[in-house]
């Protein structure tokens, strides 16, 4: 991007947000909102399913040049009781968005998720396969999609992405690395098969969508594949972590409230084609993780 452009950054407290901040492009100046306090976030505690609220937003922050959407609920289990919530944050808000974007006249980027889809394909998801989600938060955030989509065609980019973790926040890799300080043998799912995507490798690619984007929907995840019990197996091996026994389970002896896509691996050429180069694999990237905590 060149100099003096000025980008909205949504969720910026969290795990993906956060990291977006921090690859900001050189001479890109960030405004990052978030509901909590956090570094990087100048715009506390705004209702981005609120119209008056966003509207009063974009008036503050004065002249964008783009927005990059990243805030949304991601309690997957809990979305099954609380859908209604779910879908305000994930549904309603993306529509919003699209609205003070496309008033604005600048482009957004709002980030998607592989539950989306139902899994039962057996091969990589592409961009314009049908969504058939099986779960409330894959119902939600494909509602944001539509909405954003049907608001602001012309400028929305959709980039669904899957297994997220990175050097903050809660997620996979760290919870394994937690456990094993604790126990030494853990169970782990075998048979839900994606592809673990750190952070380091996504929030670039947004910036990239953001500048370069031409279509409305994109994938992206670090390249290859694996089960959980495969992620927990190299998480520990490339940690150096010894003495923890790790045994593969089913989905069904580890039973959760949210249904979960059995193979949601996401075709991610359109977004290499775009860039020039794929994410890393995701055993380099998350090399590259442990080597950043």
């Amino acid at each position: 991007m060149s100099q003096s452009k000025r980008v909205l950054v949504t969720g910026a407290a969290g795990m993906l947000g956060s990291q977006v901040l921090l690859s900001a492009p050189d001479g890109v100046q960030v405004i990052g909102t978030d509901l909590a306090e956090a570094a990087g976030v100048q715009e506390v505690g705004v209702d981005l399913a609120d119209e008056r609220q966003v509207g009063e937003l974009f008036e503050r922050v004065g002249e964008l040049s783009g927005v990059i959407h990243t805030a949304a609920y991601t309690a997957v289990d809990l979305a099954e009781e609380q859908e209604e919530l779910a879908l305000r944050v994930n549904g309603t808000a993306c529509g919003v968005i699209a609205a003070a974007a496309k008033a604005a006249g600048v482009p957004q980027v709002i980030v998607g998720t592989d539950f989306v889809f139902d899994g039962e394909s057996g091969e990589a998801y592409r961009e314009d396969d049908e969504p058939n989600p099986i779960s409330a938060y894959g119902r939600t955030k494909l509602a944001g999609e539509r909405a954003a989509l049907e608001v602001y065609p012309e400028a929305t980019r959709i980039v669904r992405t899957q297994w997220l973790y990175g050097p903050r926040g809660k997620h996979f890799p760290g919870t394994m690395l937690s456990l094993a300080k604790e126990r030494d043998e853990l169970k782990v799912v075998d048979d839900q098969r994606g592809s673990p995507t750190s952070t380091l490798e996504l929030a670039p690619a947004l910036w990239d969508v953001l500048e370069l984007g031409d279509q409305a929907i994109y994938h992206a995840a670090c390249e290859g594949d694996c089960t959980w019990f495969g992620l927990a197996s190299e998480t520990l091996a490339a940690a150096g972590v010894q003495g923890v026994k790790i045994e593969p389970c089913s989905t069904d002896e580890f039973p959760r409230p949210a249904r979960r896509p059995v193979h949601s691996v996401l075709d991610c050429g359109r977004l290499t084609q775009l860039r020039g180069r794929p994410l890393a694999s995701w055993q380099e990237a998350l090399r590259t993780y442990l080597g950043s905590e």
